[in-house]
């Protein structure tokens, strides 16, 4: 028998149970959903991450007004939450973090085969002659929705489409993909030219790449903060020169020497776990992960310390965030929308990107490791 042609959860669960010969009490009594809202096939249960709170942090808006967040972070980390936290504060004892945020749009990326270079070139120039045609098509999909821009790449028989839509609070995958199925059948018919396949890896989703580091998807989003000289030394044990000479051998010269795509210490870290927390596609941390800090001390002897994220996927409808435990984590921040919630996102990692900096400057990062996350 399938797992498929069983009926219900329960049902599922228990023949796991008896093949095995295991017992799944905890999976059972974690899971709190109506199966019908749940987005899982195969579904037997749930499974829980620890979810601890930092913050509060103080976020200015465009206004000078400030309004401070707590930042619910799921994570089996030790240490992570309370490094958070210790950021948060050095950040509020310093009149709070500046953020900014651009809606870049999320992307499809279709790869379609002509024969040879002349039609490449011919469909090319097609797309660009008939985008609002696209565009009617694409919005016809959902009233959510609006194709943005798009952008193409010839080689030899092969042309790449990135479209950009923006998808209002949804973080919108889904939406897109449908959206994009729409576009390249109005394509194909009425071009002659063959869509290969919805996705042809210039969207580009869920891998590192320098195309989404450099033109953007989803959101960009920026943060900054100016800490005050004894803040860093009171708050995070070092100087704002030795924090510098940390940043630059490890976030810049380290991640040239290793070629990473993330010039920063530890994005990863924070944003899973606030994806995690407020039930975002966990997969799209991989494109969280890429993004700069940079840092310099000023002539006064504070310390300027900004992020930049070039790549960030989120929303605050539709998906994971429609289960009960995100919905309460969504709550916890309170960000009426999801540009305010990656604002808080890019506050968070400010912090994260802060206290491990300090930490490995005023040599604590094992110790600290040692006392929480063992």
């Amino acid at each position: 028998m399938n797992l498929k042609d069983f009926k219900s959860t329960k049902e599922r669960r228990k023949y796991i149970e008896k093949s095995r010969k295991i017992k799944l009490d905890n999976t059972a009594r974690i899971l709190i959903e109506d199966e019908k809202d749940i987005n899982c096939e195969n579904l037997i249960g749930a499974s829980a991450f620890p979810l601890g709170v930092a913050g509060p942090i103080s976020v200015k808006s465009e206004k000078l007004r400030v309004k401070n967040y707590f930042i619910p972070l799921a994570t089996t980390e030790g240490a992570l939450v309370a490094s958070v936290s210790r950021g948060c504060k050095a950040i509020n004892l310093s009149g709070g973090v500046t953020a900014f945020v651009e809606n870049v749009g999320v992307t499809r990326g279709p790869v379609f085969e002509t024969s040879g270079l002349e039609e490449s070139m011919k469909l090319k120039k097609w797309l660009k002659d008939n985008f609002n045609l696209l565009k009617t098509e694409a919005e016809k999909t959902s009233s959510h929705l609006k194709l943005k821009k798009l952008g193409a790449r010839i080689a030899g028989t092969y042309v790449y489409v990135r479209f950009y839509f923006d998808t209002q609070e949804a973080m919108g995958m889904n939406m897109i993909t449908i959206a994009t199925e729409k576009i390249s059948q109005f394509i194909q018919k009425n071009t002659n030219v063959r869509c290969l396949a919805v996705s042809g890896n210039f969207c580009i989703d869920k891998k590192p790449a320098w195309l989404n580091f450099i033109s953007g998807r989803g959101k960009r989003a920026w943060a900054e903060v100016v800490l005050k000289r004894e803040v860093v030394k009171d708050v995070l044990k070092t100087t704002p020169e030795e924090f510098f000479e940390v940043w630059l051998s490890k976030c810049m010269i380290g991640s040239a020497m290793s070629g990473s795509l993330g010039f920063n210490a530890h994005f990863a870290n924070v944003v899973a776990a606030f994806f995690a927390a407020t039930g975002q596609d966990m997969a799209h941390t991989v494109e969280g992960s890429m993004g700069v800090t940079t840092s310099k001390v000023l002539e006064n002897g504070n310390l300027y310390i900004s992020i930049y994220m070039p790549s960030v996927m989120i929303g605050t409808v539709g998906g994971g965030t429609k289960l009960k435990t995100k919905q309460e984590a969504l709550s916890i921040i309170g960000a009426e929308n999801s540009i305010k919630l990656a604002k808080v996102l890019s506050g968070a990692v400010l912090a994260g990107e802060i206290s491990l900096l300090a930490s490995l400057a005023e040599g604590t990062l094992a110790k600290t490791h040692e006392k929480l996350g063992r």
